[in-house]
């Protein structure tokens, strides 16, 4: 999958895995204080809390219903009115996304009458709006969600959130106050467009192109490209294996009746293979002396989308991104030892070897 980011340089970022998700940049959308809650999130890690009462409601706006009228509306007027309602989200798109250049550009209005023009486009919408007549559920999904991270981090400001339709372009991308969600890439795993696609959308990757997805990619990528960024000094595969594992375990808490499945992106039998064999997993690590390796070319198997993890288990069973399973275990177990550490406190941390050693991780399968 390929996702946008617009980091603070305001540069667009193209990032070819989908590492569990698609990612995202900054929010504007409530700025409300809870700073009470903060005395009551260090007992909670194993608790659903209540967040009924944070007011944050999340309604996902669709631009591509608003972008459609493009083809039937006069066109100057039409385009203005989208630069306004949806500010530097319009621009990005436009020249970002579905690359038709920008506004000023002398084959932009061509360009744009060419995207409306063939086959290709209108089929795709009827698709998309025949699986999105509405978007209530996912609405009330990320309005949990997004009342979560409040209550966790009350002073975080949330991003409008915005669906398009990009081409297959991106599943997600992130901007400027927005996190927006390509709904072609949400159409569920039988979509008639995803077996031509297999090129680039693999089958192990299309079967999570389903609406279910959209929330746990959205959290995701707002922890991953926002909230908490990956430091570029984490080269080493435990460093890397922490970090995963907190960006999950914020995922446990800001989505508590999601699957781990989901969360993670595996199959129920990827997740019963990793739960049986979590200590042979471990043990590997530490013979094949895999924990302090910084060179990318020999952890990133470890790390990234695949079927399997080659040279692991029978007849290719095994599961994928095993360091991202394996430091997330590590994290639970820390702060099932730690009940009076926050989140945000985790979240602080960056001492990767602390937190090691502090959960003194030493699975068994028969667990």
């Amino acid at each position: 999958m390929v996702m946008l980011t617009r980091n603070a340089n305001k540069k667009i970022i193209f990032a070819k895995t989908l590492k569990m998700m698609s990612y995202s940049l900054k929010t504007r959308l409530i700025c409300l204080s809870f700073y009470t809650c903060l005395l009551f999130t260090a007992c909670t890690h194993n608790k659903k809390v209540d967040v009924s009462n944070i007011p944050v409601n999340v309604k996902i706006e669709r631009f591509d219903n608003d972008f459609d009228l493009l083809r039937t509306k006069p066109l100057t007027p039409h385009i203005a009115a989208l630069q306004k309602k949806y500010g530097v989200f319009y621009t990005d798109f436009v020249e970002r996304i579905i690359k038709i250049g920008g506004t000023a550009d002398t084959n932009y209005y061509k360009n744009l009458h060419d995207v409306f023009a063939g086959k290709a486009y209108t089929d795709l919408k009827h698709d998309v709006d025949a699986v999105y007549k509405n978007t209530d559920k996912q609405d009330a999904e990320l309005t949990d969600a997004f009342r979560r991270i409040k209550y966790y981090f009350p002073q975080k400001r949330l991003p409008k959130v915005y669906a398009y339709i990009s081409g297959f372009q991106a599943q997600t991308s992130i901007g400027d106050g927005y996190f927006a969600i390509g709904l072609d890439l949400f159409l569920g795993a039988d979509s008639r467009f995803y077996p031509s696609l297999i090129e680039t959308f693999p089958l192990y990757i299309s079967r999570r192109f389903t609406p279910g997805n959209i929330t746990p990619r959205v959290v995701e990528g707002i922890a991953r490209e926002d909230m908490f960024p990956e430091d570029d000094k984490n080269t080493t595969l435990l460093s890397k294996m922490i970090y995963n594992g907190k960006i999950m375990y914020f995922m446990d808490q800001v989505l508590p009746d999601v699957p781990d499945s989901t969360k993670i992106g595996y199959t129920n039998q990827q997740i019963k293979w990793c739960a049986d064999y979590k200590s042979n997993i471990w043990r590997f690590f530490l013979e094949e002396n895999l924990l302090y390796e910084s060179d990318y070319q020999k952890i990133q198997k470890y790390l990234t989308e695949a079927p399997f993890t080659p040279g692991l288990g029978q007849d290719n069973e095994s599961a994928p991104k095993l360091a991202i399973w394996t430091g997330w275990q590590i994290v639970k177990q820390y702060m099932e030892k730690h009940p009076n550490i926050t989140l945000p406190q985790l979240m602080a941390e960056t001492d990767a070897q602390k937190i090691l050693n502090e959960a003194k991780y030493r699975p068994k399968d028969d667990e």
